[in-house]
């Protein structure tokens, strides 16, 4: 390993905190509070379980974060990775929650809040601090986890290259006269061979089904003739994977064959786009081109790209409107598709870096149409 990508300690979580509380500060917020899901994980390495009890950070500028765990649950935090840049405090059973927590607050403040808060708490904070405003980070700050540190990007790209072995494993087994799910359970499990942890989606749609675009594995049998999407994805050492090809059962027709190559010449466009200061939407708006020249822009109907990092869904977003310009660190999805409806569908996608000269591809898999039996 590389001295620029070294591994993850007590001073990354607390720098990680220490920039959050900045950032709020620049976004005109009196602080942020961070409940348990993948910001929590991401700021301090604590990973509690999800339950009503209530666990929450809370960081704003010039003030040391603050931690709030139930007390049975402080020896887990105090061995978290970032405890050593936290004040932790335990409420026992019984004790109302937020007493320790909202005394800290700014009574008129705007807070962000973590998109993934129980309405529960939320609610909770509201009513007993009716004059502060409570903001979705997603909103507030969009860009907080989107730029990655080397020791980031190289997990993504560990995460990237399980994903690809599973893929090549998954091509050698047969498709024809088994069910989607069956398919799909040894996606699920190639993925745990190859080291994820978590399996967070694996969609095989085949024949029809293929024109729907997050069609999730069913009953249906796959046949002799059919084009087969796969999507597959989880965490692996904490970092997403997410990956999409399309294969053929025997021999594709020409029309297959023209619109596979249609979305293949798309994502090359997309990914040779890929460089600082170009606006995420520029990325879209080149796929889109792509596709709409060779007739079928009516058919590429969602966005072509989303980040992806401690979860496999996260800012930045590839698509019209989002005028964030790219920078060095970014990883997202390049994932441009057509669908036919009630016919078949193409998506090829997958996970690239943005680097001072251009793009990295995370999945190396090949991108031609494969036959599979």
């Amino acid at each position: 390993m590389s001295e620029s990508a070294a591994p993850e300690g007590p001073m990354v979580h607390s720098a990680r905190m220490e920039r959050a509380a900045v950032a709020a500060a620049e976004a005109g917020l009196a602080g942020l509070l961070v409940t348990p899901g993948p910001d929590l994980a991401w700021l301090t390495g604590y990973q509690p379980p999800v339950t009503e009890r209530l666990t929450a950070l809370l960081l704003a500028p010039g003030r040391r974060p603050q931690l709030i765990v139930p007390t049975l649950e402080r020896p887990d935090a105090e061995h978290a990775p970032g405890a050593r840049g936290l004040t932790i405090t335990g409420w026992p059973d019984g004790q109302d929650p937020y007493a320790d927590l909202v005394p800290l607050l700014d009574p008129r403040g705007r807070y962000g809040v973590s998109d993934n808060t129980w309405a529960l708490h939320l609610l909770a904070f509201q009513r007993a601090c009716p004059g502060a405003s409570f903001g979705a980070f997603t909103e507030l700050l969009p860009m907080l986890r989107a730029v990655k540190d080397a020791y980031e990007v190289e997990r993504l790209a560990a995460a990237g290259a399980a994903a690809d072995a599973a893929y090549e494993d998954i091509v050698r087994l047969r498709f024809a006269g088994r069910r989607e799910r069956d398919v799909a359970a040894d996606l699920a499990r190639l993925l745990r061979e190859h080291g994820h942890s978590q399996i967070d989606f694996t969609l095989v749609c085949s024949g029809p089904n293929s024109a729907n675009p997050h069609h999730d594995a069913g009953d249906r049998v796959i046949q002799d003739g059919d084009m087969v999407v796969m999507d597959f994805g989880g965490l692996k050492d904490g970092y997403g994977s997410d990956t999409t090809r399309t294969v053929h059962v025997g021999a594709p027709t020409a029309e297959e064959r023209k619109v596979h190559d249609v979305v293949r010449e798309a994502q090359q466009a997309a990914f040779e786009a890929v460089r600082p200061g170009v606006p995420c939407q520029e990325v879209d708006r080149v796929a889109r081109q792509v596709i709409r020249n060779a007739g079928f822009g009516e058919y590429f109907i969602h966005r072509t790209g989303h980040g992806i990092g401690v979860t496999t869904h996260e800012p930045p977003y590839m698509v019209e409107g989002e005028h964030l310009p790219l920078r060095p660190g970014m990883c997202f999805s390049i994932e441009p598709g057509i669908y036919l409806p009630g016919r078949f569908g193409v998506r090829i996608e997958d996970i690239v870096v943005c680097t001072e000269t251009g793009g990295r591809r995370l999945n190396n898999t090949d991108r031609e149409i494969l036959v599979v039996r």
